[in-house]
């Protein structure tokens, strides 16, 4: 059978039928594999042995590698899904697993592992770091070959008693779209050793059969324990080749631990694994069609490592090897893979060239692979590179113009975070490929903006099988949602000629700024060009800004998908099942008007002249050319330290609709920029006579010196509109109103925000006067409407001049800090996920290091120093924790004669405010353990908890701080347990100050808890509740704080402070009549009332009464 399906659900297929324990944590990009397990059993299906799977998240990866081993070593097959880091903390039950001849089996999406930065994309550096556990490692090289393998992985771990990883490249296959044969499960069945099975549970912990198991040994058998395992390991290449051999007669597919592709009498051949594989093969038929002896061998079984099946296959004929690593191990001799194949050959004459390829996901094209058939055909070249320009240490191979005979239909999108035209593209995919004979590929990339980033969709269509893992070359079709992007980035360098452009703008073509070089590609490659206003189509439906169904019909009828609109209405029902009939009804609206709105453009097109600027490497990654920046571009990022404050670069314009200022409503209240999520509204008070407050009104409460204005960088808008469901207004009538954008207001907000400081009017711990301070977070990448980032910008306004961020993995930090978008202008830097809590602790810990060395200094120095150092060194002493003494003694110490090593350490005098940030993720599961640690430290450290109670970054997974009845990925027929009273919990602990806060619905409270949680001397916790778009709120985010008023005044959530032993509870009495109104306005929990109505009441009312329960408990 035939399905089309993507490298994790081609993985989750088979990993569900050969699983009875599944124990899951998120990690991009292998999250939906796990999710994938969750969905089966929430239908209901069953693995091969007849039972239903249990799917259990648990706290971190290094909590599913334990539960893995504990439910092997039951007895029941278990098997876990990880990338990167979350490998790397299961790396010790790993050693466990193997050493105890368990068969379990870790399904891996490879990907890079942080270093100077952190990258969600693939490389094996993940895989590579666990090849000394013991498990066996199996690569699958395309998203067919991840379904067959993960079957022979699981296969063979149970008839070898020895645990498997299974890995395919992240993202590039992991995430791709493809038409695969699936495996029946009748077929599957058959192959399953029952004998093993029984066997493998026979030598289980069981009270019938009592045993101690991982205990501990010492020098005198330990050693001679581990060799004893050395035959369990030479069973596996058998093992493993024979159920190759039975899975390719089922699939007619040629699989071998090692396969050999190219010329019967080759003299130069590459050894990789991975997605390259069919890269190279592409290549090599051109090569031999061209008079080439070129070959492949790709790896399969990785480990155990076989020299002789390695040798069985190599051509006899073989003169030079290049073995492509995708991984960087730094100050090695070479790479992983490419050491094994030297211990292989070191007995031959065959010379080995190591090389790399294709760190974080960098696309790697049949050019890149004839340079390295031509480098060993004529002038060999270790430790090589391909893929970049290497001008420093010169390790880069040359690359010149290649073109094999492969030929599909390409396409490629162009368009922005949450337009949905990945989802459109992916549903076209299905529908080509589900109701047509043809093939279909599909890859997507993203940029890290959660909303308003680029997203380019990748899409193939052929008669032929597609195993083509890199980017189009030469598409027939290319789509640009966004007008803008026509100037911005070369969107068509590569169009094939005679190919189509598509445009979505409200304007005509030729009113479009479009670069000259584009106009060239157009006129010169004789490409026809339509413009459509889709924005104009959906928002007439009541679609706002939703504008992927209309190019999904367009496309549908260029590709010449018969019946189209009627398959499409059939799929929108079922994608839009949960939304309601009215969202599902107004798509088809839009399906019906999609063509007629379509306007081809036949006017002569205009040349105009290019721009000449000089760009630097922020304005080249910024056009998204960073593939064409040398090595010596970035030496002097190499750390991964980039400037502060790029992100007022950028200027995104990603949404047409902005906030307008009328300032004869405005009330001055400062709400609007309190709430906004990404700092682009705020207030500015200036002097009457100043020419910018020309529009300006008077000072509420003061004389007539200053007036009072409200600026909007509408560039850096997108587009919400919190700012107006916010705005009190003044006698019905809203001071905020949505409207087009104006270049003059522009300018003026470019002067304000980067140059104007207001002056200290009002206290800043009112609403008011806090909103005057300049923001030192603007313009993240964070989602519109996002709940999170108007804490984190009120943090920065209150401490900013002295504030140090440590900022755990996740959504925070990825719209936190994404090269070259960086939106803060104090010190920021993250670590990992797990350790957030003793990041921050270590840092704090550092300056409270440096400062007592700075006071023994002054100490031992005051005697010998001049009367006013004396005075200095005794006001800091006396006043270290005072702000502005300190930093008034530090200003002073500059000009006098002072100690070389106080000199050095001037920058340390004023003490640090350190908060340590991230999600619930983070605080209420992998990161814990460590709030916890700190907590009870009874050190002067904040923690800020963004809490969306759900993993925002990694697809919308449950956490602990999710609730009973949500609907979430995996927790797909409503999560079971109740939220985590973090709170509660936080409260044990003597001298901490914990608050809950939800700024949406006070933020008055919101401020107060900042501000005694800076002045607290102690640890504190502040646990803020913050709408997410994953939450799914029906009314949208735009008006996330009615919402989260409503969740306040039913008792959903909680406004508390915790100070000094003393607990107050700021939310009035709430009125749980409203609780089921609030859970109906959120897609998480009304899902459910849909999915699975028979168990949607109980755990719905459950909800309720735990809401109940715990507000008893605090009032």
């Amino acid at each position: 059978m035939k399905k089309i399906m993507d490298g994790n659900s081609a993985v989750a297929e088979i990993a569900y039928k050969f699983s009875e324990v599944a124990s899951i944590y998120p990690i991009t990009p292998s999250s939906p594999m796990a999710s994938g397990l969750d969905a089966r059993r929430s239908r209901g299906e069953v693995n091969l042995l007849g039972g239903k799977v249990d799917v259990i998240e648990m706290q971190s990866e290094a909590g599913a590698a334990g539960a893995m081993h504990g439910a092997l070593l039951s007895g029941a097959l278990a098997s876990t899904f990880t990338a990167s880091q979350g490998l790397l903390l299961m790396i010790p039950n790993m050693y466990k697993m193997a050493g105890e001849g368990l068969p379990g089996v870790i399904h891996v999406a490879s990907r890079t592992i942080a270093t100077h930065a952190l990258s969600i994309f693939g490389d094996h550096s993940d895989v590579y770091a666990t090849r000394s556990t013991g498990f066996c490692m199996l690569s699958s090289s395309s998203v067919q070959e991840a379904h067959d393998m993960a079957a022979v992985a699981h296969l063979s771990s149970i008839k070898s008693s020895l645990p498997f990883l299974h890995f395919m490249d992240g993202f590039r296959t992991s995430h791709e779209i493809n038409k695969i044969d699936v495996l029946e499960d009748t077929d599957l069945a058959k192959l399953l050793d029952r004998d093993a099975i029984n066997d493998f549970r026979n030598k289980s912990l069981n009270i019938n059969r009592p045993k101690s198991r991982g205990m501990a040994e010492n020098e005198d058998i330990y050693f001679q324990s581990v060799e004893a395992r050395n035959r369990d390991y030479e069973a596996v290449s058998k093992i493993v080749e024979d159920y190759m051999n039975k899975i390719n007669s089922i699939q007619k597919t040629d699989y071998k631990p090692f396969n050999y592709y190219g010329a019967e009498n080759a003299k130069f051949v590459i050894v990789a694994m991975g997605s390259v594989a069919s890269i190279i093969k592409e290549t090599i038929d051109k090569e031999n069609q061209n008079g080439g002896a070129c070959g492949l061998v790709t790896v399969h079984l990785y480990r155990p490592f076989s020299k002789e099946l390695f040798l069985k296959v190599l051509p006899q004929s073989t003169k030079r090897i290049a073995v492509l690593d995708r991984t960087k191990e730094a100050g090695s001799i070479g790479e992983p893979l490419y050491l094994d194949v030297v211990s292989v050959l070191k007995d031959t004459n065959i010379d080995v060239f190591g090389g790399r390829y294709g760190l974080s996901s960098k696309n790697t094209t049949p050019k890149d692979i004839h340079a390295v058939f031509k480098m060993l055909e004529e002038n060999p070249k270790d430790n090589f590179t391909i893929g970049i320009i290497d001008d420093v240490t010169n390790t880069s191979l040359k690359v010149e113009e290649f073109q094999t005979d492969v030929r599909t239909k390409e396409l490629v999108v162009y368009g922005f975070g949450s337009d949905g035209m990945v989802s459109a593209c992916k549903d076209m995919l299905h529908i080509v490929g589900e109701n047509t004979p043809e093939y279909v590929q599909g890859y997507f990339e993203y940029d890290s903006k959660k909303s308003g980033g680029v997203t380019i969709s990748h899409l193939r269509f052929s008669k032929e099988k597609i195993d083509m893992p890199y980017y189009p070359e030469h598409p027939n079709i290319v789509v640009v949602t966004k007008d803008l992007y026509l100037n911005k980035f070369d969107v068509i360098n590569n169009i094939g000629k005679n190919g189509v452009l598509i445009v979505n703008s409200s304007h005509k073509f030729d009113e479009i700024k479009v670069k000259a070089s584009t106009i060239k590609i157009l006129k010169e490659r004789k490409i026809t060009v339509f413009t459509i206003d889709a924005a104009r189509i959906a928002n007439r439906n009541g679609l706002k800004g939703k504008i992927s169904v209309v190019f999904e019909t367009i496309l549908l009828k260029l590709l010449g998908i018969k019946n189209y609109e009627n398959i499409l209405n059939s799929t929108l029902e079922d994608r839009f099942k949960t939304k309601g009939k009215d969202i599902i009804e107004a798509n088809k609206k839009c399906v019906r008007e999609a063509l007629v709105g379509l306007v081809p453009f036949r006017d002569e097109l205009k040349e105009g002249k290019e721009e000449k600027n000089k760009l630097d490497v922020i304005d080249i990654i910024n056009a998204r050319r960073g593939n064409e920046l040398k090595v010596s571009d970035l030496i002097e990022y190499r750390n991964g330290e980039f400037p502060d404050g790029l992100s007022k670069l950028e200027k995104r314009r990603t949404s047409d609709s902005v906030p307008i200022w009328k300032s004869e409503a405005c009330i001055q209240c400062g709400m609007c920029s309190m709430i906004c999520p990404h700092a682009v509204i705020r207030p500015f008070i200036l002097d009457k006579d100043d020419p910018k407050s020309e529009e300006g009104i008077s000072l509420i409460g003061e004389n007539d010196k200053y007036k009072y204005l409200i600026s909007v960088s509408e560039a850096d808008c997108t587009g919400c509109g919190l700012c107006v469901s916010v705005c009190p207004g003044k006698g019905g009538e809203k001071a905020l109103v949505m409207g087009s954008p104006s270049q003059k207001k522009q300018r003026l907000a470019n002067t304000l925000f980067n140059f104007y400081k207001n002056p200290q009017v009002f206290d800043k711990y009112t609403i008011k006067g806090s909103q005057l301070e300049k923001p030192k977070f603007e313009f993240s990448g964070a989602c519109s409407g996002c709940g999170e980032t108007p804490y984190i910008k009120l943090l920065t306004q209150l401490f900013g001049d002295r504030l140090i961020i440590a900022n755990a993995t996740g959504c925070s930090s990825i719209y936190g800090g994404s090269v070259p978008t960086t939106p803060y202008s104090i010190p920021w830097a993250n670590s990992l996920f797990e350790d957030n809590a003793e990041f921050g602790f270590g840092i704090l810990s550092g300056y409270k290091n440096i400062q007592r060395r700075i006071r023994e200094i002054m100490e031992e120095c005051k005697s010998s120093s001049s009367d006013v150092v004396r005075e200095l060194y005794e006001t800091w002493i006396n006043n270290i924790d005072d702000i502005e003494a300190t930093k008034k003694v530090r200003k002073e110490l500059e000009g006098e004669e002072i100690p070389r090593e106080i000199k050095d350490l001037l920058d340390y005098l004023v003490k640090p405010s350190i908060w340590s940030i991230g999600g619930d993720g983070w605080a209420y599961d992998i990161g814990f353990g460590g709030i916890d640690h700190v907590l009870s430290s009874n050190e002067n450290i904040n923690i800020l908890v963004l809490d969306t109670e759900v993993y925002s970054n990694t697809g919308g997974q449950a956490s602990k701080s999710s609730h009973l009845g949500q609907v979430a990925e995996f927790a797909d027929s409503g999560k079971k347990t109740e939220k985590k009273d973090l709170f509660r919990i936080a409260m044990g602990y003597n001298n901490v100050y914990v608050a809950s806060v939800n700024l949406g619905a006070n933020m008055f409270q919101t401020l107060k808890a900042f501000k005694e949680a800076e002045e607290h001397e102690g640890p504190s916790i502040i646990i803020a509740y913050s709408p997410c778009i994953e939450q799914g709120i029906k009314r949208g985010m735009g008006c996330s704080n009615l919402e989260s008023k409503k969740a306040v005044s039913c008792g959903y959530s909680l406004l508390m402070r915790y100070k000094n032993g003393v607990l107050t509870v700021d939310s009035a009495e709430p009125d749980f009549e409203k609780y089921e109104d609030f859970l109906d306005g959120e897609i998480r929990y009304n899902a459910l009332k849909i999915s699975h109505p028979e168990v949607a009441y109980e755990l719905l009312d459950a909800n309720k009464k735990a809401a109940m329960k715990r507000y008893e408990f605090y009032k």
